[in-house]
């Protein structure tokens, strides 16, 4: 089986002539068919809005015919439609959706299965030179983190980690006698923070990654540890666990202009064979 793993597309940052959300859609679903692709991964932030994440993943089915799987990211519990929505409203939003991975693996094959989670960030990836409650006002040199103000948990952000941490673990066990791709939006190991020392990141990094999933990768049989967030192309083998980060990121981050180009460079595919 081929699976396809893209993250960030972040499809409703520009609304130009020359790049609109449908392009993001059909530019995907092209490469997916091109690359005869048989399953999507796509580990958070396609939008700034709940309902525009759906339809994204809902196009791409439709469009392709495949089965599409994600999980959401930071971005995509923003309310830019404004419907009154609380950010646990959204959280359960993306549950329902027979497409999220929030507290649903999915069963590939008797060897093999996904669970994904959200995660959340728990300021441990950050620089040592800052206190917790330097990090906790999630405000830096006259900049402040968006999630600041656009997500309300009603938690800290460690609570919010150790919880998506514990609600991975529930589904870990349903398929701890399978080999895992494990699929969070927030990054698990701190290869896929941004190097330091670094003026702006030393600090920003507390909300790139957490800890919370570290003691996993012993536990469970996890092959494949599938990321996003983060806004760079990376990968990394480590004690036989493949971690894939394939971040579309915004376009000013982009190498070229060419929207087919970048998505075809940050498509990534893992190849399973048949049970």
């Amino acid at each position: 089986m081929k699976i396809g793993i893209i993250s960030d597309l972040h499809i409703d940052r520009y609304n130009t002539e020359h790049i609109k959300p449908k392009d993001f859609s059909l530019t995907l679903a092209n490469e997916v068919s091109r690359q005869s692709i048989e399953l999507l991964i796509i580990a958070g932030d396609i939008a700034n809005d709940h309902h525009k994440a759906h339809r994204f993943i809902q196009e791409v089915e439709q469009l392709t015919g495949i089965r599409v799987l994600f999980v959401p990211g930071n971005h995509d519990f923003w309310n830019s439609s404004k419907d009154a929505k609380s950010t646990w409203d959204i959280y359960r939003f993306f549950k329902m959706q027979q497409e999220s991975l929030i507290r649903n693996p999915y069963i590939i094959n008797d060897e093999w299965a996904i669970v994904g989670s959200p995660a959340w960030y728990d300021y441990s990836f950050a620089s040592g030179r800052f206190s917790y409650n330097d990090l906790k006002k999630r405000e830096f040199r006259g900049g402040t983190w968006q999630d600041k103000v656009k997500i309300n948990w009603q938690m800290s952000d460690q609570e919010m980690s150790r919880y998506f941490s514990d609600e991975a673990r529930k589904d870990l066990e349903k398929v701890k006698d399978k080999n895992i791709i494990l699929v969070t939006h927030v990054p698990t190991h701190k290869a896929f923070r941004v190097p330091m020392p670094h003026r702006i990141f030393d600090y920003y990094n507390a909300f790139i990654g957490t800890s919370d999933f570290n003691t996993f990768y012993d536990e469970y049989n996890i092959r494949y540890s599938v990321m996003g967030h983060i806004h760079f192309r990376h990968s990394l083998v480590e004690d036989g666990v493949d971690y894939i980060c394939a971040c579309l990121g915004y376009r000013r981050e982009w190498r070229t202009n060419d929207l087919q180009h970048e998505i075809r460079n940050t498509l990534k595919v893992i190849e399973l064979e048949d049970a």
